[in-house]
């Protein structure tokens, strides 16, 4: 049984209020609050296990050490990778995407000869701007281009557009599991069957799903995921990329230095095994160890039972909003994922979301860093508000009361 005061309880900042109202969070899609276990398990590791990792004999280097690969394991064992090999830590989803854009850039760029053709990236028209402009630096520096996917008006991706895409020019897909915007639930694993037809590679952004829903990298099939521990209920600056270990094992190092190097010359360097070969420098070792306590966490609560709760108040918070009068909810209302972006009326976003503040409501104002999604919807940015295993039908009732009273000001 799914018990959200019981779950409440583990997150302090949940009872503190903001201009004398109580808070009501509703900005998970930015971010995620932290549950107790995580924060204390930081705390415990610096007051009492705090050195440097991978390179130490003594006893608390050992220690962090087993820590900090143990955080690995429960990494591997909660995306279903197959090897811990696969599992290489960044400072989030951004750093992820920005390793494979580089060192597959490098990639490309070392294979090709002069009867290649212009190497082609195939992304989304919902990313984020952490999954396009990546790519748009790598084809400037190597001379590719991007295929932009389209969609139609509720923010669902034309498969049959993607298919035709694909040419012998195309290198890698780039795709968003779950749009930031709109929540839209893109079919990767569909997707990634359809590239794997032309022999293409796949890196799937799961920075809004992993938070949502059991993620299985086997069962998609994908080549790389990333995700970010912030979004999770984990700490700021450490996140996840999973590789394929053949495709890890192609790519040249992102960064140099320790940690990432097997023997050094001043003529010539050999690299780490997999996963270091990635990971230059000392680690969050203590971060990690705070994602693997965060996993733990959703792990012990269900990520089934997570799903269930979210997409329950999703649909009671879609259904109470279509009733506040000029009301404009984006994206398909039968695939929303714990996020709704919306407008009211000719109420300026920023303006909703700043007198929604004062109620001690927080959401997020903007474009979202999707400014390509904006204009396609012909909007310059939206409200939206993004839901956690936290929150409750109460609070969306708050926000629905809070929207209803900024709208009679209007």
């Amino acid at each position: 049984m799914y018990n959200i005061n019981k779950v409440r309880e583990d997150f302090p900042i949940l009872s503190r209020t903001v201009y004398g109202k109580p808070l009501v969070y509703l900005d998970n899609g930015a971010t995620t609050q932290k549950p107790r276990i995580v924060v204390d398990s930081m705390v415990d590791e610096y007051y009492n296990v705090n050195a440097n990792v991978h390179r130490g004999v003594h006893f608390l280097s050992q220690q962090a050490t087993d820590l900090h690969e143990q955080s690995r394991e429960t990494v591997r064992r909660f995306i279903n990778a197959k090897s811990i090999s696969e599992i290489i830590f960044t400072r989030g989803t951004t750093e992820s995407v920005n390793l494979v854009a580089t060192c597959f850039g490098e990639y490309l760029r070392c294979g090709r000869n002069t009867a290649d053709g212009c190497p082609e990236i195939i992304i989304s028209s919902v990313e984020h701007h952490s999954n396009l402009v990546p790519w748009q630096l790598m084809c400037e520096r190597i001379g590719g281009k991007l295929r932009v996917i389209p969609m139609n008006d509720e923010g669902v991706l034309d498969l049959e557009a993607y298919r035709s895409l694909f040419n012998e020019n195309t290198r890698l897909v780039a795709v968003a599991h779950v749009s930031n915007v709109l929540g839209t639930v893109n079919p990767v694993k569909d997707m990634v069957a359809m590239a794997h037809e032309h022999g293409v590679p796949v890196l799937v952004d799961g920075a809004q799903s992993t938070p949502h829903f059991a993620i299985d990298v086997q069962d998609i099939d994908c080549e790389f995921f990333a995700f970010s521990g912030h979004k999770i209920y984990g700490p700021t600056g450490i996140g996840v990329l999973y590789g394929k270990e053949e495709w890890l094992d192609k790519l040249p190092p992102y960064m140099g230095g320790g940690e990432m190097i097997k023997t050094v010359t001043f003529e010539k360097t050999t690299f780490n095994e997999l996963p270091f070969k990635f990971e230059a420098g000392t680690p969050d070792f203590v971060a990690t160890t705070g994602l693997a306590r965060a996993l733990d966490y959703v792990s012990d609560l269900g990520m089934d039972n997570i799903f269930a709760h979210e997409q329950e108040l999703t649909r009671y918070a879609i259904q109470k909003m279509n009733e506040i009068e000029g009301m404009k909810i984006y994206g398909s209302v039968d695939v929303h994922d714990a996020v709704i972006s919306f407008n009211v009326g000719e109420i300026h976003h920023l303006d909703l979301g700043t007198l929604l503040d004062r109620l001690g409501i927080a959401i997020r104002t903007g474009h979202h860093c999707a400014e390509p999604l904006m204009h396609r919807l012909g909007i310059q940015g939206t409200a939206r508000a993004s839901f956690g295993l936290y929150n409750t039908k109460e609070e969306i009732d708050v926000l629905c009361a809070g929207i209803e009273r900024v709208r009679k000001m209007f």
